[in-house]
Formats: C-alpha cells, structure tokens, sequence
C-alpha cells in the first residue's frame, strides 16, 4: 500500500495498515530543523504527504487603504491572505500579527456590496490548477485546498468581531448580506476544487474557546450552518469523493452532529485540553475521522519525551483503531517545545502507529 492509499484509507475510516501522522513547524522550529538535519523541507524529510494546490496569483489591484480612517506606518496587508484587504502590523512573534479591519466603519449594506471582494472564482486563477493536482497524485501525495476562515473568520476578519458579533444580534440584515458575499465566494471556489480533484478540502472557522463556543449554539445554526452546509454542498454535487475536513479551535462538542449532518468528514484539531478525543471517537467514530488530538498546550510543550511517547501510544491504540486518526499536534509546533518531544512524537508514530 502506498503512503498516499494508506492516509485515505485512514480518513476513510477503512483500517489502514499504520495510522499517518504529521505536523506543522513555526518558523523558528524549521530553522532548528535545518539545522539538525542539514535538510530545507521537513514534509519531504519525514514523508508526510500532504501538499498545498494554491491558485494563481490575483492580477486586481486595488488599494486598500481607503477603507481605513487611521493606520500605523508599518500597517500592511495580511501576509498569508491579502486579498481580502485586512492590514496587519507584526507581532513580537514572527507569525501572528495585529488586524486592523477595513469594514469596521460600515453602515449600510450598500458599502459591504460595493467592497473590493477577491476575484477567485475568475478563470485566469484556475488555469494549470488540474495538471498540479495531478502531477502530485501521481508522485504519491495527496492533493489539498486550504479554504479554511471559511466565512466566519474571514466576516469578522473584514467587520471586526465586536460588530460582527453585534450584527448578528442587532443588525441582522448587516450579517447576512456580509456572510452572503463569503459564501457566494466560498461556493464557487469548493465547486472548482472538487471538479479538478483535490483529494481534500480543508475548511475551518474557530467559533469557540476551550469553555464554550464564541456565540449562542442558536445563532451558529442560524447564520453559519446553512452557509456551510451549501459550500460543502457545492464541493460534493462536483465530485462525492472529495473528503470535507473542518477545523475548530476550542470546545465544539455541541455542534460536533451539526458538522456530522452537513458532511464534515474529518475534524480537526480536537484539543484534548477541552474535548476527549478518545470520547470522541467512541461517540462519532462511525462518521468522523479525527486529525490532531495531541495536546500543544500540556504533552508536547511540557511532558517528557516518555511521556509524549507514552500519550501517543494510547491514541493510536484507542482513536486510531480501524482507521479514522491522522495523529498530529492539535497547534503549529511553537518554540518553547523541545526538539526531544518532537522526536519522541515521530518515534511513537513509527513504532505504535503499524498494524501489529
């Protein structure tokens, strides 16, 4: 079985022959890895076969600024989606920045409907998309399309969540026209992903904190679901083969058979320091493939290397049975985790994750 076959299997939930694992370094953690290895790619290095299909570069230009009343002079746009117009300053950690939001100001729907939205869906981004996805599937990789801020994040990105969170209370017509223009957006871009292939689309919105989710679990229904729900929709009228994965921060346990009844496939990161991963899986396991569950706030950061290894034993062993766990850090590995306990998480893979 090839390392591509075993991982779908494994989100499939059809008892692969080792549960596949994987993680994601800050960017200190890859300089450190670098250094140790002498090595630049530490996907390829440790055979993780997860690889990003990314759409042409945008040829709009549109000047942001103008939606901003103030902005400091390092202000610039957000580094990893610009598109949407949201400016940043940096942060004393190289990889999370400050927002400032250029819709904050709005007052009418009329202002929402005349933004600069990007141009995603226009067939110059698309071009050469497919060959991409297929020449990685033919070198064993697996084909993914990040869209996760899905409509949530990227609303409250544009709005501000103070008065995003107000309009869907106060001024509900605000809300809905703005998340209305996301999912307009979201619909064709998951459309286009699943008709040229992609293997997995990675959707996501954190809507809760580790005590409870952000907004009433009412208010979610009302205004995210169904919008979520259409986008997964879109993606699977084009292709049922193609696997929903979702990201949520935090504690989703009461939203976890909303997800379920959409057609989310794969829940990620399942943060054990508020939801029970092995509860989790005893409760949906039938439906739901579980991706992370290995704590970057308790084991990782600060237990021993026996100690990670020892956890990671008892997820494979408990989640992983059958199938259905891609056992990952449920966070960007940070700097203060020692290499050790980086190490130790690969070793316990290797070592418990084969079929005995």
């Amino acid at each position: 079985m090839t390392n591509r076959e075993n991982v779908l299997r494994a989100l499939r939930r059809e008892n692969p022959e080792r549960v596949p694992f994987e993680f994601v370094l800050c960017p200190s953690k890859i300089e450190e890895f670098k250094k140790r290895t002498g090595e630049s790619d530490y996907q390829e290095y440790y055979n993780f076969p997860i690889r990003y299909v990314e759409l042409n570069p945008t040829t709009k230009k549109t000047d942001f600024t103008v939606f901003y009343e103030e902005l400091p002079q390092d202000a610039q746009l957000l580094s990893w989606n610009p598109e949407w117009g949201v400016m940043t300053v940096k942060g004393t950690v190289a990889h999370f920045e400050r927002m400032f939001h250029p819709m904050e100001k709005f007052t009418t729907v009329e202002e929402i409907k005349n933004y600069p939205f990007p141009d995603f869906n226009e067939e110059y981004r698309w071009t050469g998309f497919k060959e991409k996805v297929d020449s990685l599937k033919e070198n064993d990789l697996i084909a993914v399309a990040f869209m996760q801020m899905t409509i949530f994040e990227v609303a409250w990105y544009l709005r501000g969540m103070e008065n995003l969170l107000i309009d869907m209370v106060c001024n509900q017509e605000m809300a809905e026209v703005l998340l209305d223009e996301i999912t307009e957006i979201r619909m064709g871009m998951a459309e286009k992903y699943a008709r040229y292939g992609i293997d997995i689309l990675m959707l996501g919105d954190d809507v809760s904190s580790q005590q409870d989710m952000i907004m009433d679990p009412g208010l979610w229904r009302r205004f995210l679901k169904p919008r979520l729900a259409k986008v997964i929709a879109s993606a699977k009228a084009a292709n049922p083969d193609i696997l929903i994965f979702y990201h949520g921060d935090g504690n989703l346990q009461k939203i976890i058979p909303d997800l379920i009844e959409i057609g989310v496939e794969i829940l990620n990161p399942v943060q054990p320091e508020c939801m029970d991963p092995i509860l989790i899986k005893k409760l949906y396991g039938d439906k739901l493939t579980l991706w992370g569950t290995l704590g970057t706030q308790t084991t990782l950061p600060f237990g021993t290397p026996e100690e990670v290894k020892q956890k990671c034993k008892e997820l494979i062993e408990t989640v992983g049975k059958g199938g259905g766990l891609l056992l990952a850090p449920t966070h960007t590995i940070e700097p203060e985790v020692p290499w050790e306990n980086i190490q130790a998480f690969i070793d316990a893979a290797k070592e418990y994750g084969a079929k005995k």
